[in-house]
Formats: structure tokens, C-alpha cells, sequence
């Protein structure tokens, strides 16, 4: 298979870690829960990690590249005060200002 799209996530978190099995079919996701995360990818679809913390998603449908990598960024999406989440490569996380103490 020829892939012609790729999109790159990047796991942010103290304990947040990916892997694959099944030639790139089954994505599994260690996200802070009390259980492991596993997403299935459809046909055209291939899923690698490079590291513990990158996953590629690379096919040859953009729509189905994009909306798988959407799906794995949906379940645990980026939070604004500290920036942990699943994030895209090029996304830039814009963080809030918390709770000040006054002196």
C-alpha cells in the first residue's frame, strides 16, 4: 500500500503511552485510565509508532486518514491549563492563566 497522507499525533502526559499491534491495524493507547484505549483502523488505513509518544496514521484516503486521527485525539483531547492531552504535531496549544495567589 502506497500512502499518500499522513497525520501525526503526539501524546503529551507523564505516563502516556501508544503502541501497535496486527501489522498497524489495532492502535492500543495508555491514556490515565484504569484500562488500555484500543482503536481499531479501517481498511486504508495504517497506523505506526515511532516512539512511545508519536503515532503516524498514514494511508491513501485523506478523509479517512484524518477522521481516524481524529478519533484517536477525541478520546483524550488536549487540555488548555496544562497542555496534556493527544495532540497533533503542528497544533499549538494556547495554555489559560490559573488561579493567582495575592500577596
Amino acid at each position: 500500500m502506497e500512502s499518500k497522507f499522513f497525520r501525526f499525533l503526539k501524546l503529551v502526559g507523564v505516563g502516556f503511552k501508544a503502541r501497535t499491534e496486527c501489522q498497524g491495524r489495532e492502535l492500543f493507547l495508555k491514556l490515565g485510565y484504569s484500562h488500555e484505549v484500543q482503536f481499531t483502523a479501517p481498511p486504508s488505513v495504517r497506523v505506526f509508532c515511532f516512539k512511545p509518544n508519536i503515532v503516524c496514521c498514514t494511508g491513501i484516503d485523506k478523509d479517512k486518514v484524518h477522521h481516524f486521527a481524529g478519533a484517536v485525539r477525541s478520546c483524550k483531547s488536549p487540555e488548555v491549563y496544562k497542555g496534556k492531552g493527544v495532540l497533533y504535531m503542528d497544533e499549538v496549544v494556547k495554555l489559560k492563566q490559573g488561579k493567582k495567589q495575592k500577596k
